[in-house]
């Protein structure tokens, strides 16, 4: 069977141009509570808010439950499309296709195997593994399925053939069993058109808490350009991601890309919050969304946010910056690179 790659299609860095965005609707389930509850109605609230920022740069679609459109709607505006489809949860980024190009007009989305993000005892995936085949054929495109369990969080690209993963995710035995790095490596060259992965240890400390996904790269480093990394920092000494971003940092900095280029790391400090309720938390500037001339940026209502905005406002200063109240995602799981999935213009 033919792989994108072979077909002459490649992930395209997320600072192309979109067509569209793909969002899909917090539902009742076991990280949002039941229908009426107010953890539902705040994660409701919160993913309306980034759909609505997105919604000012370009279109946005959100695949919502059965039945549940009509409250949508009331938070989300006319502005927006919506599909109905079952859902078990909200992350588009993971449940979604990763759509790729081949540079000649023609579009396609890869579907890679979702098992609850290394088959949780929580999760339930017996319908978002069904949601990227589903997405692909609303987008009317070319479908690719791939044996490899992995998210869209778990990776992310330059454009110019680098990859960066993580091998607590791609390598979990709850994911990929008896897969080696080498297999690993070529199933994702074989369809995002990569040729070269830099692999991370792991990923920040609170994301292997309960819902935590193991690891994802995108709450991490993440490509603001060819050549150029931004990472995620911990200044707190006392915190554990101290030392784990600490180690990233000075593993990206001796690290060259597939064109040979030695990294530019920018380094984002992370809010100056901890904790919330006594729990460690990973809040992340990294999490970020970059729309047509856009950046959707996680706020904390945090004194560094303002800081992380003015470094992505040096790095893109073409896009509007618009810091987005992600707190409530967090608290679920995620920010707003997780709850959104970029179509690629062709």
């Amino acid at each position: 069977m033919n792989t994108p790659a072979a077909d002459g299609f490649r992930m395209p860095p997320e600072w192309a141009r979109h067509q569209r965005t793909w969002m899909a609707w917090p539902g009742p389930n076991f990280t949002f509570g039941e229908e009426g509850g107010e953890t539902l109605a705040e994660a409701r609230r919160a993913w309306a808010g980034v759909a609505r920022a997105v919604r000012r740069f370009e279109p946005v679609t959100v695949v919502v439950g059965p039945g549940q459109s009509e409250g949508a709607r009331e938070l989300l505006g006319d502005a927006v499309d919506l599909v109905e489809h079952p859902l078990n949860d909200a992350w588009m980024r993971d449940i979604g296709p990763t759509f790729v190009t081949d540079g000649k007009g023609s579009l396609a989305a890869v579907d890679w195997v979702f098992n609850g993000w290394g088959a949780q005892e929580w999760a339930r995936w017996d319908l978002d593994e069904k949601i990227a085949e589903q997405v692909a054929a609303l987008a009317g495109v070319r479908r690719y399925a791939t044996p490899l369990v992995n998210e869209g969080g778990g990776i992310h690209v330059d454009g110019e053939g680098t990859v960066l993963l993580t091998e607590t995710v791609q390598l979990d035995p709850g994911r990929n069993p008896g897969r080696t790095r080498e297999e690993v490596e070529a199933e994702i060259h074989a369809h995002l058109g990569t040729t070269k992965a830099i692999w991370l240890p792991r990923g920040l400390a609170a994301d292997y808490g309960q819902f935590g996904t193991r690891g994802h790269v995108d709450i991490v480093a993440a490509f603001a350009r060819p050549g150029t990394v931004l990472v995620h920092t911990q200044p707190n000494p006392d915190h554990p991601d101290h030392a784990i971003c600490t180690e990233i940092v000075k593993q990206l900095s001796a690290a060259t890309d597939a064109k040979g280029r030695r990294l530019e790391v920018v380094e984002v400090p992370a809010p100056t919050v901890i904790e919330e309720d006594g729990e460690l938390v990973d809040y992340s500037y990294i999490n970020h969304y970059l729309c047509n001339d856009g950046v959707v940026l996680c706020g904390f209502d945090d004194p560094r946010d303002e800081h992380a905005a003015g470094i992505f406002r040096r790095l893109f200063p073409d896009r509007t910056v618009t810091l987005v109240d992600a707190r409530t995602i967090f608290a679920a799981g995620g920010g707003i690179h997780c709850i959104t999935q970029q179509q690629p213009a062709v």
